[in-house]
C-alpha cells in the first residue's frame, strides 16, 4: 500500500504544531546506553558531551567502584575486601554497583555506560538485572578507529611535566623538538604512552569487544561510529543515532 505524503509544515495550522512540540517535549526522553571503544578513541571527549545533552548520568565502571568503596554501601564493602586481597571484582558485583547507581536520581532519564560489559557473560547479567528493574538497553555504540591511527595518536604524545602543556611529535609539534615552547625544558612521554604496551592493550581491547559487539548486533542495538573524524563530526553522528535521524 502507498503511504500518504506527509503535509508540508506550511499547511499545519499554528496551534496543531505547539501541541505536537509540547506532546515531543513531555515524552519520556530516556536513553540506556553503552560507549564502547578503545583507549585515544574520544570516549572522554563524547561522553560528557551525550551527558548534558540528554540529562544521563555517565557510569565509568572504575570510578563507579571507587565511589562504592567511599560510600560503604554493601556493594563497595564487598568490592573493597577482594581488591584488597588482590583478586578482580566479580561480574555480580560490578552489576550490583550498576544497579545502585542507576536507582539514583541523576540516572533517571537514562545511563552511559563506559567500560563494561567487557566479555559476553557480563552484558548477559546486564541485561538479566535491567529486566528485572523493567528496564533494557536502547544503544551501543561502537567507537571505531583504525589501530594504526590510534598508535600514530597516542604514541606521539609528549609532555611538560611542570606545566602539563602538551605536544604531539605530528600534529602539534613544539618550535624547538622535545622542548617546551615556553621554557625550553625537555618534554617526556608517559610509560603508558609506548607502543609495545598500547598495542598489547589494543589487542586485549579488540579480543575482549568483538564478541560483546556481536551479542548486541544480533540484538539489533548496535551501531558504529567513525571515531577517526573531527570531534565535532563525530558528535554529530552519535547525535544523528541517539536521536533516530
Amino acid at each position: 500500500a502507498k503511504m500518504a505524503a506527509a503535509p508540508s509544515l506550511e499547511s499545519v495550522p499554528t496551534p496543531e504544531l505547539l501541541a505536537e512540540l509540547q506532546k515531543r517535549l513531555d515524552e519520556p526522553n530516556e536513553k540506556r546506553m553503552i560507549l564502547v571503544g578503545p583507549p585515544g578513541s574520544g570516549k572522554g571527549t563524547q561522553a560528557p558531551i551525550i551527558k548534558e545533552r540528554f540529562c544521563l548520568c555517565h557510569l565509568a565502571t572504575g570510578d563507579m567502584l571507587r565511589a562504592a568503596v567511599a560510600a560503604g554501601t554493601e556493594m563497595g564493602k564487598a568490592a573493597d575486601k577482594v581488591m584488597k586481597s588482590g583478586g578482580l571484582v566479580s561480574d555480580e558485583i560490578v552489576v550490583g554497583i550498576i544497579k545502585d547507581a542507576i536507582a539514583q536520581e541523576e540516572c533517571k532519564n537514562g545511563f552511559i555506560l563506559d567500560g563494561f560489559p567487557r566479555t559476553v557473560e557480563q552484558a548477559k547479567k546486564l541485561d538479566d538485572m535491567l529486566t528485572e528493574k523493567k528496564m533494557s538497553l536502547d544503544h551501543v555504540i561502537e567507537m571505531k578507529i583504525d589501530d594504526e591511527l590510534l598508535v600514530k595518536r597516542i604514541t606521539g604524545r609528549m609532555v611538560h611535566p611542570a606545566s602539563g602543556r602538551s605536544y604531539h611529535k605530528e600534529f602539534a609539534k613544539p618550535l624547538v623538538p622535545f622542548c617546551d615552547d615556553e621554557t625550553g625544558e625537555p618534554l617526556i612521554q608517559r610509560a603508558d604512552d609506548n607502543e609495545a604496551t598500547l598495542r598489547k592493550r589494543l589487542g586485549a581491547f579488540h579480543a575482549q569487544t568483538a564478541p560483546v559487539v556481536d551479542y548486541y548486533a544480533k540484538k539489533g542495538l548496535y551501531a558504529k561510529v567513525d571515531a577517526a573524524q573531527k570531534s565535532d563530526t563525530v558528535k554529530g553522528a552519535i547525535m544523528n543515532i541517539l536521536t533516530g535521524n
